[in-house]
């Protein structure tokens, strides 16, 4: 009989078949019933600005037609928003998307790449997935050490330097002045990749004042999280004009559907319902904050749209606090390295999600007490 078994290159066949996240559609699956708290995944439940849904479904009917591969439109506005040229931007299919593109441009075999322990695992995956070699810093005050990722990418001469301001897991922040600054002590050589999917959320001064024509720098922005469009997949990345034009040699062109590039550009044009959606987090957050003190937790102070609550004691712990909240229907998720993962994660969320989590957390922490 003829070998017919797929002939897979030696690097995929060393590969784990798995993926970084469980998404919650699978965990739904597995429990035979929906989440009564869909919180785990940083999805906005706030939804997107209705002139987003309006406009995606207007797009509908031409969805016989592929997306415009350049994305003309929705690219000219962002770099209207931000003051940039059309050239400094690349519109991709989020932020993981774009992640996975960028690490295929400069990672092949032996590269060297430089990330936090415990950080955004998707980044993580691209680059296993091109054989680059991953070297992790330990977080320092539950937060991101920039200088210490700065001094390990020297070590090593790493190609990329991953840095997720704000920060996710654990939702803590650097301010903009302090990455400028560190910006002088990053290696020749070595690309920052700023990871912004939270910025909106984050107080005045998070965002760094880069040129953004500095080749130093890629910053990423989606519209997954405050814009509340997590399923259609847009996300952009900001950069030299020579670094975004590099992404068009490998990317696919047409990538993004229509009714997704109508809705980012729709929402980008209604700031005052983003507005309304960061009011809401902000009061989310307090919430959480309110209801895990009360059950004698503490939550962690926060620059995104979900709270990293500690739980006070050590990751067992943690995961069967996580276990009995999803078991009865309140979908979190937790950090996976020490010492984060002492906390679980809890999305922000409106008043049926919040009286949700302030049932049952109590019921969950007086079982395992």
């Amino acid at each position: 009989m003829k070998n017919n078994a797929p002939r897979l290159t030696p690097l995929a066949e060393s590969l784990p078949a798995n993926v970084p996240f469980v998404g919650p559609d699978t965990h739904e699956r597995e429990r035979g019933a929906p989440f009564t708290a869909r919180i785990g995944a940083n999805e906005s439940v706030f939804g997107p600005s209705p002139k987003a849904i309006a406009a995606m479904q207007d797009a509908a009917h031409d969805i016989w037609k592929y997306g415009d591969a350049e994305s003309h439109d929705l690219r000219h506005a962002l770099a209207a928003h931000h003051g940039v040229a059309p050239e400094n931007i690349m519109v991709g299919e989020g932020i993981d998307g774009l992640l996975g593109y960028l690490v295929r441009l400069f990672v092949t075999a032996g590269d060297q790449v430089v990330t936090s322990d415990g950080a955004y695992p998707t980044f993580n995956y691209h680059v296993a997935g091109y054989g680059g070699t991953l070297h992790k810093v330990p977080y320092k005050d539950d937060a991101e050490d920039l200088p210490a990722l700065i001094e390990k990418a020297r070590e090593t001469s790493a190609k990329l330097l991953y840095f997720a301001n704000p920060d996710n897991p654990m939702a803590s922040w650097a301010s903009g002045a302090s990455i400028e600054a560190a910006l002088d002590d990053l290696p020749e050589g070595c690309l920052l990749v700023l990871d912004e999917a939270y910025i909106e959320f984050a107080p005045a001064g998070t965002a760094p004042d880069i040129d953004v024509n500095d080749p130093r720098v890629i910053r990423m922005r989606t519209f997954s999280k405050a814009y509340g469009m997590a399923g259609a997949r847009v996300g952009y990345a900001m950069g030299a004009p020579a670094l975004i034009t590099a992404f068009n040699k490998i990317r696919n062109h047409f990538g993004m559907n229509r009714a997704a590039q109508a809705g980012a550009l729709a929402a980008l044009e209604d700031q005052p319902y983003l507005q309304t959606v960061l009011t809401r987090a902000e009061a989310s957050r307090a919430e959480i904050a309110r209801i895990a003190a009360e059950n004698g937790l503490a939550a962690l102070t926060s620059a995104t749209n979900f709270v990293a609550v500690d739980c006070g004691r050590d990751a067992e712990y943690a995961r069967a606090v996580l276990d009995g909240l999803c078991a009865r229907g309140v979908f979190v998720r937790m950090p996976f390295a020490t010492p984060q993962n002492r906390c679980i994660r809890i999305s922000c969320g409106a008043e049926p999600e919040m009286q949700a989590l302030a049932a049952t957390l109590p019921k969950v922490l007086e079982e395992l007490s």
